[in-house]
């Protein structure tokens, strides 16, 4: 608890106080939930990026899933070095 309250002296009281809040209703008081929720909400770049691909980026073929080539390696025998 103290640990978190020192939390004050680096960042914000109103952060710190929305970061506990958030926390004791998720149920997990714990001092690296805490700064983990502080650290998010103070965070500048919350949002997420739009990143434009280029054309040369663009799937041309769907890829098919292959359940026969999982049982395969699934089925394999396993041979260890000795």
């Amino acid at each position: 608890m103290v640990d978190v309250l020192a939390l004050v002296l680096q960042h914000d009281e109103g952060a710190v106080l929305c970061a506990v809040e958030l926390a004791l209703e998720a149920g997990v008081a714990t001092k690296t939930h805490v700064l983990n929720l502080l650290h998010r909400l103070t965070d500048d770049r919350s949002t997420a990026a739009v990143i434009d691909s280029p054309q040369t980026l663009v799937l041309t073929q769907e890829p098919r899933a292959d359940i026969g080539r999982s049982d395969a390696l699934r089925n394999r025998e396993v041979r260890h070095a000795s």
